[in-house]
């Protein structure tokens, strides 16, 4: 049994490892989305705060409320972009299971409403 858990270690050591070095050398991952409209983008990290929020005029006729959702909505995708940015870079090093088990969802390149990312 300590066998099985001196590997298992071993294993978790040289993981964090090659991802260490592998995030090392790329560039910072974040996302990019925009509302159909191209009113309101948002660049994003994985699980973290929006980095940008750019606004056109345009948005401001949606109102407070409108334009706060929309900023919401908008900043969740960049999000989702982000985490499936962050999959498709680290699935290289790490079983792309485990990725996705930690919220990481590799998403194809559009969704359904023809969202830019």
């Amino acid at each position: 049994m300590d066998d099985d858990v001196e590997r298992a270690a071993r294993k978790v050591r040289d993981v964090e490892q090659a991802v260490s070095e592998h995030v090392t050398r790329s560039d910072p991952v974040t996302g990019r989305a925009s509302s159909p409209d191209g009113a309101v983008t948002v660049v994003a990290t994985p699980g973290g705060p929006p980095q940008q929020i750019t606004v056109s005029a345009a948005a401001l006729r949606m109102g407070p409320h409108g334009l706060a959702a929309e900023i919401m909505r908008v900043a969740e995708k960049a999000r989702r972009n982000a985490g499936s940015r962050l999959h498709q870079t680290l699935e290289r090093v790490v079983d792309p299971r485990e990725l996705t088990e930690l919220g990481f969802v590799r998403e194809r390149d559009d969704d359904e409403f023809g969202w830019q990312r």
